[in-house]
């Protein structure tokens, strides 16, 4: 089984966002920095930066954003300790598992997207043995990063189905890889999230746990975050960010076509595959009790050194 090959490469540089400057300028505001890089995966959670450019917003509020590719928010900490870079989008987990090695503070941003049912799922080929989550017992499962939200989010089904998170070994594949190892026989099960698991499905891949749905439902996935340092030295630039961020994620959480519009402008993402995959729901704030539970079910696993307070890393309201 192998991924069609505009699946298996997203884009590996995103053009500059935002041009030029607004009638009324940044400085004209008295922002303290006008333009803005920030570093961003190129994946459907990082829509509302493209849409708020498209739509102009970042020009109106006198900012003009450049975008820089990164591959995991931890290996761009040094840039955003040093100045470089001012803000990035970044998975719950990583948030979690940054602040929780206490090199940078950082702070939620700007929630972006929460898990829905039918976006990330643990599959086994077709003519696999395994059929329910306790059949994954003494199994190998592929997920993209250990430690992290693939092997979280599973470990709570394992639970759930009576088993214990030693009972699976994980072993770190990238999601493109995983197929060719499933279908070698590398590893018994993968967990891949979309539009991997739609293209697997496709070529007869069979779910065997909906990973964020049951014990998981509600799952925060991806946010934007910026460094406590950042937000104390930049109040009225970062106001204005927000405000521009907050308005296109209003777009993104009422209008799925509008993500559909961009998601192909910034990855390799086919549109026609961009408009039938499955997303999560893109919504204004997180919900702080799922925020709760996803750290304890990390800080349980032993994935965080200690269980933390997440409304610690959610900052007063920015305006």
């Amino acid at each position: 089984m192998k991924l069609p090959a505009a699946l298996l490469v997203l884009a590996l540089a995103l053009t500059a966002c935002g041009s030029g400057g607004s009638t009324a300028t940044g400085n004209d505001k008295g922002l303290e920095k006008t333009t803005l890089t920030v570093g961003v995966v190129p994946v459907p959670s990082a829509a509302s930066l493209f849409i708020a450019e498209q739509k102009g917003f970042f020009k109106e509020e006198g900012l003009t954003v450049k975008t820089e590719i990164i591959q995991a928010p931890q290996a761009v900490m040094p840039k955003i300790l040093n100045g470089s870079m001012d803000a990035f989008v970044t998975s719950y987990v990583s948030l979690l598992s940054i602040q929780d090695q206490g090199t940078v503070k950082l702070k939620l941003f700007q929630h972006v997207q929460t898990g829905a049912p039918g976006i990330a799922s643990v599959v086994v080929p077709k003519d696999s043995p395994i059929k329910t989550p306790a059949d994954l017992k003494g199994k190998t499962i592929a997920v993209n990063v250990l430690k992290a939200l693939g092997q979280t989010v599973t470990n709570a089904h394992l639970q759930e189905a009576g088993l214990t998170p030693d009972d699976a070994k994980y072993v770190a594949i990238p999601f493109a890889d995983q197929l060719t190892a499933l279908s070698s026989k590398k590893v018994d099960a993968a967990w891949l999230v979309e539009p991997f698991l739609s293209a697997a499905k496709a070529q007869g891949a069979v779910e065997v746990i909906d990973t964020t749905s049951g014990p998981t439902a509600g799952i925060p996935i991806d946010a934007w975050g910026v460094s406590e340092d950042w937000l104390a030295k930049n109040p009225k630039t970062a106001a204005a960010f927000h405000r521009a961020l907050a308005k296109a994620q209003q777009i993104a959480s009422s209008d799925r076509n509008a993500i559909n519009a961009v998601i192909p402008t910034y990855t390799k993402i086919p549109a026609d595959v961009a408009a039938k995959m499955k997303l999560g729901v893109f919504s204004m704030d997180v919900d702080t009790a799922a925020f709760q539970k996803l750290a304890d079910l990390l800080a349980g696993y032993g994935y965080l050194k200690t269980k933390p307070d997440v409304t610690q890393l959610i900052p007063a309201k920015i305006e």
